[in-house]
């Protein structure tokens, strides 16, 4: 098959679809890869280092998009590229479809098999290939966050550990999946009063043992976010509903009752958001401010760490990609985790949260594929 990857032109993201080392992956398998001049210069990986894996350099994305039949890149599509790809080709990326009617309608019209990331399964029902960002995600809430407190920057002028005499930040966050459990890894690392909130007694009792008095758990209940949020100095989104556009659990009514000066980091941004006043924003301009309270909300927060969140996304997305390559559409009928990928196909969602959250009509993977 033939690959392409386009460069990444969503504002300040620096990841690429395919690294040097995954291309060359696929070349030892028998593809084609063609790759977009400067794809791979966010990561410091010159054209030469991809012809050597075994690439091919373009000149433009139009070209990657034209001959490719399987495009391989890491953010969504914006309203550039979605209109130039076309029935027959498999796109395969992060798509967070949910929140973005636009991007979908785009997709639907474009006739393009869409596979996002995102929902990609694996036996245990884990999401695989999310899960390497929100690690990563994670552990830069807390950095972003300690950038935001700064008075310079708005927030309260709060160290986020302290030092002796002077207590540490407080710092609630919402969810306890993978985001969550780094986020408070990161903030507990740093001598920070944590507290994890979360709706699962099983993984508060993993939270627990796992953290070993380091960092608090607590079940998520209304009046229990509430409590936390209006003590913390920093709130960290981290709700995750597979496919879904998030809950929205921090009213406006609630935060024009925090404290002045404190920081919400929604990581939860790429699927709507979990606070009622959040909007995304971008590594440009990454914050603002409501009712005294300072909001971080990139949308593409991995894409800050481009090194790091390349090789950890090729980690994951390697053997998927290598099996869309080797067998297209069949791959995705044959494999129920790559099923559970599919998002868009030939005009149908067929991702029945993606379609319940954008009020359209679903079809099933399987039905869809075989009609």
């Amino acid at each position: 098959m033939r690959v392409g990857v386009p460069r990444e032109i969503k504002v300040h993201e620096y990841r690429v679809g395919l690294t040097p080392e995954a291309v060359r992956e696929y070349a030892a398998a028998g593809h084609e890869v063609l790759v977009e001049t400067g794809a791979g210069a966010g990561i410091s990986a010159p054209d030469s280092a991809y012809e050597a894996a075994g690439a091919s350099i373009v000149a433009n994305a139009s070209e990657v998009f034209a001959r490719a039949e399987l495009v391989v890149k890491v953010k969504e599509p914006q309203p550039s590229e979605w209109v130039q790809l076309r029935k027959g080709q498999i796109l395969f990326t992060y798509l967070h479809l949910a929140p973005d009617p636009e991007q979908t309608e785009g997709l639907l019209k474009s006739g393009v098999t869409a596979v996002a990331y995102e929902t990609v399964t694996d036996r245990a029902g884990g999401l695989p290939l999310l899960a390497p960002m929100s690690e990563v995600a994670g552990r830069l809430a807390i950095e972003a966050a300690g950038r935001c407190l700064q008075r310079h920057a708005g927030g309260r002028g709060v160290l986020i550990g302290g030092v002796p005499g002077v207590p540490p930040a407080r710092i609630a966050i919402i969810g306890g999946g993978v985001v969550g459990t780094h986020a408070a890894r990161m903030a507990a690392g740093l001598g920070a009063d944590v507290v994890i909130l979360d709706r699962s007694l099983p993984r508060l009792r993993q939270l627990d043992e796992h953290f070993s008095g380091r960092a608090r758990t607590r079940f998520s209940t209304l009046h229990a976010i509430e409590e936390e949020i209006l003590a913390a100095d920093v709130v960290i989104g981290a709700v995750l509903i597979p496919g879904a556009a998030a809950p929205r659990l921090v009213s406006r009514a609630q935060l024009s009752r925090m404290k002045r000066g404190a920081v919400l980091v929604d990581v939860a941004i790429d699927q709507g958001g979990c606070f009622e006043t959040s909007r995304p924003t971008t590594h440009a301009e990454p914050t603002f401010e409501v009712d005294g309270v300072i909001h971080y909300c990139v949308a593409n927060m991995p894409g800050a760490v481009p090194l790091t969140s390349s090789y950890a996304l090729n980690n994951a997305t390697l053997p998927f990609g290598l099996a869309l390559a080797a067998g297209g559409l069949d791959a995705i009928r044959n494999d129920p985790h790559l099923a559970a990928g599919l998002n868009i196909h030939r005009g149908r969602i067929t991702n029945a949260q993606v379609a319940e959250s954008l009020h359209q009509s679903y079809e099933p993977a399987q039905a869809a594929l075989a009609a």
